[in-house]
């Protein structure tokens, strides 16, 4: 009988634990979605829905850095299991306030800003582990893989809290979303991750200086240092775009047709994901496809941007989204190659703290940019009506027509910017491979 090799066992534990995680986003998103939607129908007021997102997002800054070290303290695969517990309970904690009829507007915001300090150890945790249990040369089709099963989850959320609201209740929805959480914990009891050698005198030194350790490893290495920008740049821009979307295809088209528009968005996504995991992407000159994929993205705004049509948008946004699977497996295969694995949980944590801190600047900038100033400037009468309003027209929705513009070039600035530093523009070449054997002898840089 043959036997199974050790790269398809570890495959094996990483497609288990990869499905767990994959359910309990699902179930994350289920929640996040009928609590914005009864937080609007109480409220009536977008401020209060949008705070779910910002509280969803800005805890994370704080505990990042401290939970890479941890990562990189601990056993990882225990590291999640807490991570994906604690986000149980503070769901517990919520379904408790829902039964008892206690729930109210303020409670959802400290639950859903515990839940995201979870959150910042399970995912660098999670990436951490995956350079463990991946070989090298199946790194992209992994991180394919993983982007998208959080497609797929984003996709089918909504649809399924739509249905499941009206069925079984708020209740209903939430015991669910605890029971995704009891799946995940359950893939990860079933497994074993390795673990990456310690490095020498890891446990004498204070947690602080390893929450700070990320930042200096970065820094001390310019080419990531350029990478880690030119994501804080996108993902600025890329975050107006995620919170403009909605209400300017509203402004000119049906409810009915914007979930259709976002519906398409979100399947450029999963193929875009599935297209990396048959490809399996390239194994060099990664650099050099992330960026053209943004120069796509950049490009591909103009069009969201210069038409009030809903085949317009809808095929930018196809477009739009089609790339970032592609991005983001790239971008996770150079550092998870680049870097040692004993060190990925600080340096990971460090990656998502500034690659995602411009994040909640574009959540809550948009609202303010487009009521105050371009709208009222590209109304009939408007600043630019005469000028701007001559190529992509006047009334409401074009103020944020004209942001996806700019955004657009703002991209393309950025990646030109890009292309001008040479150790991003040589990052693959100029920074070598990080060797799985060793302890990291770089910790004291």
């Amino acid at each position: 009988m043959a036997t199974t090799s050790p790269d398809h066992r570890t495959l094996a534990v990483f497609a288990l634990v990869c499905f767990g995680q994959v359910i309990s986003q699902f179930g994350s998103q289920l929640t996040l979605f009928v609590l914005g939607v009864w937080v609007f129908e109480t409220t009536g007021s977008a401020t209060q829905f949008s705070l779910i997102s910002f509280f969803a997002v800005l805890p994370q800054t704080l505990v990042l850095p401290f939970a890479g070290a941890l990562v990189d303290r601990l056993d990882r695969r225990w590291i999640m299991i807490l991570a994906d517990f604690g986000s149980g309970l503070t769901t517990l904690v919520l379904l408790f306030l829902i039964g008892s009829g206690r729930l109210e507007i303020w409670h959802i915001y400290p639950i859903v800003g515990v839940s995201a300090c979870f959150n910042a150890l399970q995912v660098p945790a999670f990436s951490a582990s995956t350079v463990m249990l991946v070989p090298k040369q199946h790194l992209m089709r992994a991180n394919g893989a993983v982007e998208m099963g959080i497609a797929l989850a984003l996709m089918a959320a909504p649809v399924s809290a739509g249905a499941l609201l009206g069925k079984i209740g708020l209740v209903g929805v939430v015991v669910i979303d605890v029971v995704t959480f009891l799946i995940a914990v359950v893939t990860l009891l079933l497994v074993r991750i390795p673990s990456p050698e310690s490095e020498e005198g890891g446990d004498r030194r204070s947690l602080l200086r390893d929450a700070v350790f990320g930042w200096t490893y970065v820094r001390t290495r310019h080419g990531l240092l350029g990478l880690l920008g030119l994501f804080a740049a996108v993902n600025l821009t890329f975050g107006m775009v995620q919170v403009g979307l909605t209400p300017l295809i509203l402004s000119f088209a049906s409810s009915a047709q914007l979930g259709i528009v976002l519906s398409i968005a979100t399947t450029g996504m999963v193929v875009g994901g599935l297209g990396v995991v048959v490809w399996g992407g390239p194994t060099h000159h990664r650099m050099r496809l992330i960026l053209a994929m943004l120069a796509v993205q950049g490009g591909i705004l103009f069009f969201g941007g210069v038409r009030p049509s809903v085949p317009l948008v809808a095929g930018a946004a196809f477009i739009f989204t089609f790339c970032q699977p592609v991005v983001l497996a790239c971008s996770q295969a150079i550092w998870q190659t680049k870097v040692p694995p004993n060190l990925q949980g600080r340096v990971f944590a460090i990656r998502r703290l500034v690659a995602t801190s411009t994040t909640p600047v574009a959540f809550l900038a948009v609202g303010p940019l487009a009521d105050y100033f371009l709208e009222p400037w590209l109304a009939a009468d408007g600043a630019l009506a005469g000028t701007v309003g001559r190529l992509i027209g006047v009334g409401p929705g074009r103020g944020l027509g004209f942001l996806f513009v700019i955004l657009g070039a703002v991209t393309l600035v950025a990646l030109l910017v890009a292309l001008a530093y040479r150790p991003l523009r040589n990052l693959e070449d100029e920074l070598p491979d990080a060797d799985a054997t060793v302890s990291g002898q770089g910790a004291s840089d």
